[in-house]
This record gives C-alpha cells, structure tokens and sequence, in this order.
C-alpha cells in the first residue's frame, strides 16, 4: 500500500545554548543573581561530563521491504469484542505464523498491519514473537490489542497470570523481541496520527470484574507480587527499533529492553499517573541506547534504568517530555553498575494529561540502597525544565529503606541546567550518600528550583549559579568553574492521541 511520505519532525523543545563561561560570570556580575556561588579563581573543576550513546544515531526509518501484508477483519467497538473472541484472541496465529516465516539472519523486513476497510482497523491478539530482522509495522489508525485473557499469556511453572501471589513471572509479554535488528513501528500520517498497541489494562479480565492495573493495586495493598504481562519486552536483541508507534494503557511496563543497541524515536506512551507499576521505557543491562523526540506519560518511572544482574552503559534521553510519572530515573538495581548517561533537553510535569498525579511526583532521580546498589558514575543532566513536582532532585542511597550488604555509590553526577517552577507544596531534594567512605559526588550549575527545602548527608557538592546550597553531616561545598545557564522553559501538552 501506500504509505504516506514524513517530513523531518521539528523539535518541540529545541536545544537550548550553552552560554560560554566568560559570558556567564559576566551576566552574572551584571545583574547579582545567585552570585553567592559564582566561580572564584580557585575553583575547582567540573567532572567529566556524560557522552550517552556511542552510536551517531538518526531519525529511523520504516522498512521499504513488506514480506507480509495482514488486513484486519475486526471491529472493536469500546475496544471491546465478542465474549467468544475475548477468550480466544482470533489474530494471534495468523500475526505469529508471519513472523515465523519473514526471519531474516540480514537486513530488514516488515511484516505490515493493515486496515480492513474504513471501519475495521483491529486485531486482538495474544502474546507474539518478533525475530530477528523483523519489524512489526502497524499503518496509521491500526490498533493491536492485548488480550484480555490471562490463561493466554501464561507462563509454564510459574504463578498463575492474572493473579496476586507471593512471587511474579506468570505473564508473558505481549511482544516479546528476540534476535537482533528487530523493530516494532509504525507509519505516521501527515495529521500525525501512528499505529498503536493498547495493552487495555483498564479493562476487565475475562472471568472476573478486576482489571490488570486493580491486581496490582491489590498486589501492593496485601504487600505481595502481582502476575500481569509487559507490553513490549526485547531480550539480548541487539540494534532494536522503536519508532512512532503509540503504546497505551499497559497491563505493566511498557517496554523492557536489554542489549546493545537501542533506539526510541516518536515514540508516544500513554497510561494514567494513577495506574501503578507502568513504567515507561527500561534500559535494563543495556548499553548504546538513545531515547529521543518522544512524549511518556505513566503510573511510575518514566525511564528507569537498571543494572541489575547486568550492567547499564552509554545511554541518552533527549528532547523528550514527561507527563505525570515518577520521573526520569535511574535504579533502583545498580548492583551491577550504571555509566555514562546523558540526559538532555528535557521537560516533566508532575501531572498527567488529564491533572491526576502518581504516588511519587519526582524530577530527576537516582534511587538504590544496600538491598540492591552499585556504583553509578558520570552521568550528566543537561538543561531539564520541571513543573509541579514535588521532588525536583532526587539522589538517595537509602530507597525504601532496603538493607543487605551492596554498596550504592553515586558519583561524578552533574547537573547542569535546571529550573522548577509552580513546585507542589511541601516540596523537596534529597541528597544522601551512603557514608563517609562512599559519598555522593555531585555538581550543581546553573539550578533554579522555587523550593528549596532538602535533606542531605554525605555528599561533596560542587556549586556554580546553583540557587541551593546543601549542607549537613558530611557535607561539603565547593565553588567549581561552570558554564552554560539556567534554561529558559515551556512545557508542550501531550499530544491527542
């Protein structure tokens, strides 16, 4: 079919300059603002910065080869369908022999959703595969549903899918990637509108009147594990793709991506602040990932990178913007180690699109303890506008109180412009390091927050044009040569979807 042709898509942020530092000081002497931390001759200096993503990483593109054209012959009318389709998700063989028989071992090739005709644009599915070489495209006004049916996505041994139990890893994803240079993506109209994959994890599951994100409230509320599926989940699948697709409403995370080489663009993720443990996207023993020009709004973090029984390294989050998660965050497994992470031209509002709030309203965040730290070094935030948030910085090697015998070591942490306004009330920052042997080690440039109340304890800090001043036990300050400014911020609304 025809697909209609993109234009290169304007930033909405746009990246702002850094001012150079001679510039700065003088700005600075000229108008007295936060001069109490401007540089003297002796300052030190700042540490390295984060480079993020080795890769020289573009705008994708769809695959111009189809090895499989599907056409849907369904209509879902309030995203539901018919009790017997419901129990027994009718497009799930039909997607999956596709995949099986469009495997490439090279290149790329796409196997396409497509619409029916003007009124059926469905497919109801099961859990799927994607190989490696493959890329599940849908068309623009395509919708792939999840089931609804817990039996469909249950895993063999494991606790039943769709229940609350002591343990999890009863569910299938979804999707679930598994080979290299895979994608799942979507055609973009010139009205704007993308394929999307709606996890309906607002609705009931069949048999019961409990919805998936009602289990993991019960799961949270009894202090046990619930059994719901990921929407996406990519597994050692090295160069994975996702592009302009739209993700909504996930039963859990959204995606999970461990491996080498991942790329997110135009992605846009939509779930309700209110719905718990839907994380946006996690880079999770991971290495080379860009996540970029996309629009995430969930009921926790919206990036939560991981290290857990693998280590996290060379990743970048640009010129995206954040609606009501738990903010942009790193942990809280980092037994592993977390290194060289940019995070740049970014914006996050502490409520959804339709004004509810989550049950953590964060900014900027890294969480671990002794249950499951590690060291996490040099990572850089580069110009970060929050609103409405009632924990702008969030540095804490004492999350949830975990206790064991690992070490959480933040340092060579740089944040480099950063403005808060309209902060929730009450709001504040966390700076905690472990101890006098394993400090924080962070720098503050170019920080505005209209709240400044915060706890801290061992931390070396360095200031440049920083409004906030830490201090407490084992807290030292020191005036460091910075550069750039505080950014000048808009916030855009998520899009309609």
């Amino acid at each position: 079919m025809t697909r209609t042709q993109r234009n290169p898509r304007r930033r909405t942020s746009g990246a702002r300059t850094r001012l150079a530092a001679v510039g700065v000081a003088a700005a600075l002497a000229g108008t007295g603002a936060l001069v109490a931390n401007a540089p003297s001759a002796s300052a030190a200096s700042v540490p390295p910065l984060a480079t993020g993503d080795t890769r020289t990483v573009t705008e994708p593109q769809v695959p111009t080869t189809v090895c499989a054209t599907l056409s849907s012959g369904l209509q879902m009318a309030n995203r539901m369908s018919s009790s017997d389709k419901e129990a027994a998700p009718p497009d799930t063989s039909r997607i999956q022999a596709a995949l099986d028989s469009c495997r490439r071992s090279s290149g790329q090739v796409a196997v396409e959703l497509v619409a029916g005709d003007s009124t059926h644009a469905a497919f109801l599915t099961g859990p799927l595969t994607v190989h490696e070489g493959e890329v599940l495209l849908l068309d623009s006004g395509v919708t792939l549903y999840g089931s609804l049916n817990p039996a469909t996505y249950q895993v063999s041994g494991k606790p039943t899918c769709g229940t609350v139990n002591t343990d999890s890893g009863g569910c299938k994803p979804l999707i679930t990637v598994s080979g290299a240079n895979a994608g799942v993506e979507a055609v973009r109209s010139s009205s704007g509108g993308q394929g999307r994959i709606d996890g309906r994890g607002d609705l009931a599951m069949v048999g019961t009147s409990t919805t998936w994100w009602g289990l993991a409230a019960q799961a949270k509320s009894a202090g046990k594990k619930q059994n719901n599926p990921r929407m996406i989940q990519a597994n050692s699948s090295d160069n994975f793709t996702l592009y302009d697709i739209d993700l909504i409403n996930a039963p859990n995370f959204h995606v999970y991506y461990n491996g080498n080489g991942f790329t997110a663009w135009g992605v846009r993720i939509k779930t309700p602040a209110t719905a718990g443990n839907t994380d946006g996207i996690d880079p999770a023993g991971a290495t080379n990932v860009t996540i970029a020009d996309s629009y995430i709004q969930d009921g926790d973090d919206g990036i939560a990178i991981k290290g857990g029984s693998a280590a996290s390294s060379n990743i970048t989050v640009k010129d995206s913007h954040f609606y009501g998660t738990h903010g942009i965050s790193i942990g809280s497994e980092t037994n592993s180690g977390v290194s060289n992470v940019l995070v740049e031209n970014n914006t996050i509002i502490g409520t959804d699109s339709d004004g509810h709030t989550g049950g953590s309203i964060n900014g900027i965040r890294i969480k671990s303890s002794p249950a499951n730290g590690g060291t996490v070094q040099r990572v850089t935030y580069d110009n970060t506008c929050l609103t409405k948030i009632k924990y702008p910085l969030i540095f804490d090697t004492h999350y949830s109180n975990g206790t064991g015998s690992y070490v959480p070591y933040f340092t060579d942490i740089v944040v480099n412009g950063l403005k808060a306004t309209s902060s929730v009330s009450g709001a504040t920052s966390t700076f905690v390091g472990l101890d006098s042997g394993h400090p924080l080690g962070l720098t503050l440039e170019n920080v505005s927050l209209d709240a400044t109340a915060y706890t801290a304890s061992y931390a070396n800090i360095g200031l440049y044009n920083s409004g906030i001043t830490p201090s407490g036990t084992g807290v030292t300050t020191t005036s460091v040569s910075g550069t750039g400014s505080v950014p000048s911020c808009s916030f855009p609304s998520f899009p309609a979807l």
